[in-house]
């Protein structure tokens, strides 16, 4: 899975969102963007609410870069606290059919103070 998701990152599909502190890394999630749809994998968290700030953070890109739709795969109290709403698989679906295929460069997933590092092995 290491390597796949590294391929993915390389070829500009597979991204993080994190959150570093005192030179650790707190927390934060991954997944992979394909057109205007960020398909989110997992969240992972070291210290309280990190993963919460890095998904804060994310979604804040995520709609600056013109993303429409964020798959949390599951509806949990703490995605729906975040402003996660379920839907219909039918209307899911539907917006995949439309999104996945929306012709869209890869975005700037590098912000100033944060390096693109590559994937370690």
């Amino acid at each position: 899975m290491q390597a796949a998701y590294c391929e993915l990152h390389r070829l500009g599909y597979a991204h993080s969102a994190e959150i570093w502190m005192e030179g650790g890394l707190a927390g934060g999630l991954y997944g992979v963007a394909v057109g205007g749809v960020f398909f989110g994998e997992s969240m992972f968290t070291r210290v309280r609410d990190a993963s919460k700030i890095a998904f804060v953070a994310l979604v804040r890109h995520l709609r600056e870069d013109g993303f429409q739709l964020i798959d949390c795969q599951f509806h949990t109290d703490h995605l729906e606290s975040l402003g996660a709403r379920p839907i219909s698989r039918a209307n899911f679906l539907r917006q995949i059919q439309e999104l996945v295929h929306n012709s869209r460069t890869v975005g700037n997933w590098s912000h100033a103070g944060h390096s693109n590092q590559p994937c370690r092995n």
